[in-house]
């Protein structure tokens, strides 16, 4: 059964209707979002990871709010965590459009958006300015498209850790998007040494503690690949690897007119290949690092056989699109039944029972 606004952000092309939806949430959020129900704390769902507590592994990948313009809204969902960006140091404006392609007979998304943002300082400048959070705030940085092309990227990722870490409760290295020429080769050694030594320096706060730092991988690495990325991840005190971004890759089930469109895929059709990077990722970690799943997760089914192949956590962004806004408390309620079912008292008790 479709949601009630489906239709109306339906008739709208992507980027206008997800606009439309920044737009209604943020305005939602600065009303102190009325009529939204109370937030269903179920200690069954709460544990800690990186030492932040997170009172639903529900979080909301980062991609739909770039600018950090709705975080109340979003966290007014039910949303456990709220991960904003990617921001870059500098603004700008991304590819050109059309580069966002709904896949509705797919329950998938196309993007090349490029990393398209206000910049780091704006979105500070709006977090700075928020009341109490409702949960987790994640800050997703990334490094700008010249910066990139001209061997500078590990600047931009520092300039980003170090601005943004007093206002995070952690921070995400994003080197997995498809939509940067370059930025993928930051995965392979000895580049992602060089860049997680630097981030791993630059997150020290005034007080000399450290901002939990958290690294996203691609989907498309081969197991090989990810066990490089996540003994370097281990090596420089990663807190958290979330597998995975969009790909590249396109599956043949795609029957979509839009799936021949360039950019990374996400949603359901990225499922199989997502749940192939955990288990990969949980191999090579071996339960070491905790795991965020994102990629295709639309049920608390979906959910909750990710959490037992070795995630702590799992975010959704694309099924968002396809299954509204009451998607977070419905995947939270889903899963608590299933752990009450199988008999865990925590959350934490079923993860990686299955790896």
């Amino acid at each position: 059964m479709h949601y009630p606004a489906r239709s109306l952000l339906f008739a709208l092309d992507a980027e206008t209707a997800h606009r439309a939806a920044i737009s209604a949430l943020r305005i939602w959020g600065a009303a102190g979002t009325p009529l939204a129900p109370g937030i269903e704390r179920d200690a069954r769902l709460s544990q800690r990871i990186a030492g932040i507590g997170f009172s639903s592994p529900v979080g909301l990948a980062a991609g739909l709010d770039k600018n950090a313009e709705a975080i109340p809204g979003l966290f007014a969902l039910g949303f456990g965590s709220v991960e904003v960006g990617t921001l870059t140091p500098r603004a700008q404006p991304g590819n050109p459009r059309p580069r966002l392609f709904r896949l509705a007979a797919d329950e998938a998304v196309i993007n090349r958006m490029g990393f398209n943002n206000d910049g780091l300082d704006a979105a500070l400048a709006r977090i700075a300015k928020l009341p109490r959070r409702r949960g987790a705030l994640g800050i997703n940085v990334g490094a700008n498209k010249e910066a990139v092309a001209a061997d500078k990227a590990v600047e931009d990722y520092v300039h980003g850790v170090t601005h943004a870490a007093p206002h995070a409760d952690y921070l995400t290295i994003n080197v997995s998007s498809p939509n940067t020429p370059g930025l993928r080769d930051l995965q392979s050694r000895p580049a992602i040494d060089e860049l997680l030594a630097a981030c791993d320096s630059a997150r020290r706060l005034a007080d000399g503690n450290a901002r939990p730092l958290f690294l996203k991988i691609a989907p498309d690495l081969e197991a090989k690949a990810i066990e490089s990325v996540a003994s370097a991840a281990i090596d420089h005190h990663v807190d958290a690897l979330i597998v995975s971004n969009t790909t590249l890759s396109r599956p043949e089930s795609l029957r979509d007119s839009h799936a021949g469109e360039a950019g990374g895929l996400s949603g359901k059709p990225l499922a199989p290949l997502a749940r192939s990077a955990l288990r990969d990722a949980r191999a090579a970690t071996g339960g070491q690092l905790p795991l965020i799943s994102a990629g295709g997760i639309d049920s608390g089914a979906e959910a909750y056989a990710r959490i037992r192949a070795g995630a702590s956590l799992v975010q959704v962004y694309s099924a968002l699109v396809y299954h509204g806004t009451a998607l977070p408390r419905r995947i939270a309620r889903e899963l608590s039944a299933l752990l009450r079912r199988d008999g865990f008292a925590n959350i934490a008790d079923a993860v990686g029972v299955d790896a």
